[in-house]
């Protein structure tokens, strides 16, 4: 397949401010995963984008991977009042991929959400989220521990797999060992989703959007870090891969479809 013709696929930029001005940005480790494993061109999507652009935007994209972030979504937006524990935040980001994520799913668009994306899909479909699960009785610690990217990212606990569901068919196993570098977590789960896996404490580590019209997956762990040397993470980006081409064909010969889920 020549480069003119790869699938591209769309990634929310986080912001931030310095020395006066505001900055959008993407972690490299989401463009390796997608350009390396699952054979596509990424795009940053910026953040700030108003609702009747989405449409527009969303012509060019035959996918979309929600990212990670350092901040985490805003409470109000899931019925909850801000405090320090829930810091920080990225309201730019909020009012994109909010309205972003019900877009993509509403036209059956190829779906991958990874940790803060994970939690954004939760509320877009009116869950709620918990934070600091270190403190709550029974948890794990599922902040991630050192500066070493490697350790930091390291398998950290097991996650048991939902039989039957979309993460079994692709990983073709019922349990495997996942990283964990996040202090939220699911509260209530929003409506249509799907539990796909948990860990020992309960926690939700995986979820799907149930009746989706193409792959419509997220994960509470990272598994862009280093896809290409994952087994799992690489099942994981090629299914999501195959879903985005599927789509891309879609496009250019309506008649086949694109419900290409693994």
């Amino acid at each position: 397949m020549s480069t003119k013709s790869l699938p591209l696929v769309g990634l929310p930029a986080d912001t931030f401010e310095k020395s006066g001005f505001l900055f959008h940005s993407l972690g490299d480790k989401y463009v390796r995963a997608l350009t390396d494993v699952s054979g596509v061109l990424a795009v940053m999507i910026p953040s700030l984008i108003d609702a009747d652009q989405i449409g527009s935007l969303l012509e060019h994209l035959d996918g979309v991977l929600m990212t990670g972030a350092v901040s985490n979504v805003h409470p109000p937006f899931y019925g909850e009042q801000p405090t320090t524990a829930h810091e920080p935040f990225d309201l730019g980001r909020d009012y994109t991929t909010l309205k972003l994520i019900r877009a993509v799913i509403d036209q059956g668009i190829p779906l991958f959400c990874i940790c803060r994306g994970f939690q954004e899909l939760n509320v877009v479909m009116g869950g709620t989220l918990e934070t600091e699960l270190q403190e709550q009785e029974g948890r794990l610690d599922h902040r991630g521990e050192g500066e070493d990217a490697d350790v930091r990212y390291g398998a950290a606990h097991d996650i048991k797999i939902q039989n039957g569901g979309l993460l079994e068919r692709i990983l073709g196993k019922d349990h495997t060992r996942v990283n964990s570098v996040h202090r939220q977590g699911i509260k209530q789960l929003g409506q249509g989703l799907v539990v796909e896996a948990t860990a020992a404490d309960g926690v939700i580590e995986a979820i799907s959007v149930k009746g989706a019209m193409s792959f419509a997956l997220a994960t509470q762990w990272h598994p862009e870090y280093k896809a290409a040397q994952n087994p799992d993470s690489t099942k994981l980006f090629k299914a999501f891969g195959n879903a985005v081409r599927a789509h891309q064909r879609s496009r250019v010969q309506p008649s086949l479809g694109n419900r290409t889920l693994v």
